[in-house]
């Protein structure tokens, strides 16, 4: 078999027939301070507030801090080990799997990247309208929560569709901001709530057994859709910039913000016991401008996140396996949110409930993120070529079953011990994808440009 080297360069027969939002990145728009900002703004996520809310009983705080922490860490190496051939090479997430799972098999782990995805944005979106709802009714006695949610969704995805110019631009605005409301937040809880607090967490002991190592899957499991495409972040970052610098963006983003929303939600409900951000701050702030300011705060966080991290990956996805325009497939998604019942989430229990939904769907991530992992530096050794990755007819045709075999061993692995799913899905993925790739038939043509080629 002649030998493949690397090409970056996408050729003129082949992008006639792909969309040019699928196509390489020629423009490269997000220079460090505004690709900070973006992940800063992205990850302002009431799911994090609900997943301090599932750790009352569990954890202490400062138990509850440092799984949160470690949760963020893991998230930022695994941001660098995924975007790495996005920054190379500027291809998104759905073209990235090409070379592992085929093109025809990139359905499967786009499937399971989307939905998640599109579950968070209309969860996320219902909470943002119900912000925006408490406000108009406090100004003007409005008071029309559906009307107002789907109002919001469209809002959304109009924002969305202009692409990440239009991010860039929101996310860069609202970086400041939102450090400010999240310090002004929790500052006020625990001065209002001090007594509640205190007399909740005296009687908790904590553990550094498997509940910790739970709550770090559970922090991890918000962020596992968008590690795994985090080509589609990184393919818009300015080329200079190196691995660590990368790194380092993305932990300084994610950790505080991260930090503020997890504890916010983890005293809010110790001292409440209700787990809904819009319920407490509406009738617990004394002062009604504070009141509107920190909701409207919680409607524009759902915008900031739902646009870059639950809106842009499935529209990717689709874009890929119906061939549609970007326009179209963003309102696709924008529908299916819709389609989920997002009010049926938000319950007393939606915490506990999001907690375990978040487990589960890590367990089927994580399995993608090992493939990707072992596929780009193991046996391809961050070399890849642009246009096999586009020609939908060349080795990299039909499904890899390799990956689809790997993904299921790691994923069976995972719901055995599924507090710790993420985790433990990794390392028997990537041992079974290595060994497949190597000695399975039907594996062949996808080791095109790979180690295995040579052997």
């Amino acid at each position: 078999m002649e030998k493949i080297t690397d090409n970056k360069n996408l050729d003129a027969s082949l992008a006639k027939n792909v969309d040019t939002d699928l196509q390489p990145t020629k423009e490269r728009i997000m220079d460090p301070l505004s690709y900070g900002a973006s992940f800063l703004g992205g990850c302002v996520s009431i799911g994090t507030f609900s997943m301090g809310a599932s750790l009352i009983g569990a954890l202490t705080v400062t138990q509850a801090i440092i799984a949160m922490a470690i949760g963020c860490l893991v998230i930022a190496v695994a941001l660098v080990l995924i975007g790495n051939c996005g920054h190379k090479y500027g291809i998104p997430y759905s073209i990235q799997l090409r070379s592992s799972f085929g093109t025809t098999g990139v359905k499967v782990p786009g499937f399971l990247r989307g939905i998640p995805a599109i579950i968070w944005f209309g969860y996320q979106s219902w909470i943002g309208a119900g912000a925006i709802n408490s406000c108009m009714k406090i100004l003007f006695g409005f008071d029309n929560l559906p009307f107002i949610y789907v109002l919001f969704t469209i809002a959304q995805v109009a924002l969305a569709i202009h692409g990440f110019k239009e991010i860039k631009w929101l996310e860069n605005i609202s970086c400041i901001f939102i450090i400010g409301i999240l310090i002004y937040m929790l500052y006020v809880v625990k001065t209002q709530f001090a007594v509640e607090i205190s007399g909740t967490f005296s009687h908790i002991k904590g553990t550094w057994g498997m509940p910790f190592w739970a709550a770090t899957t559970s922090f991890l499991g918000i962020y596992s859709t968008m590690i795994i495409n985090a080509s589609d972040y990184a393919r818009n970052l300015k080329k200079n910039i190196g691995p660590k610098t990368t790194g380092s963006i993305y932990a300084v983003a994610i950790l505080p913000v991260t930090l503020f929303m997890g504890l916010i939600g983890l005293l809010v409900t110790a001292a409440t016991g209700n787990s809904d951000p819009v319920a407490v701050f509406s009738t617990t702030m004394h002062s009604k401008a504070l009141t509107i300011i920190t909701l409207a705060f919680i409607a524009f966080a759902q915008v900031t996140t739902n646009v870059l991290n639950n809106i842009v990956p499935p529209a990717y996805v689709l874009m890929e396996a119906t061939h549609l325009k970007w326009k179209v497939c963003t309102v696709i998604v924008g529908i299916l949110s819709v389609c989920c019942c997002p009010w049926v989430l938000v319950t007393d229990k939606s915490a506990a409930g999001l907690a375990l939904f978040t487990k589960i769907y890590s367990a089927f991530l994580g399995p993608i993120f090992a493939v990707m992992v072992v596929d780009y530096y193991f046996i391809r050794k961050k070399k890849l070529n642009v246009n096999l990755l586009y020609d939908k007819n060349g080795p990299y045709k039909g499904i890899n079953w390799a990956a689809i075999i790997a993904i299921i061993v790691g994923s069976l692995c995972s719901l055995i011990v599924v507090d710790l799913s993420w985790y433990v899905s990794l390392i028997p993925t990537g041992i079974v994808y290595y060994i497949l790739m190597k000695k399975m038939k039907s594996a062949q043509p996808y080791c095109t440009g790979s180690i295995f080629e040579e052997e």
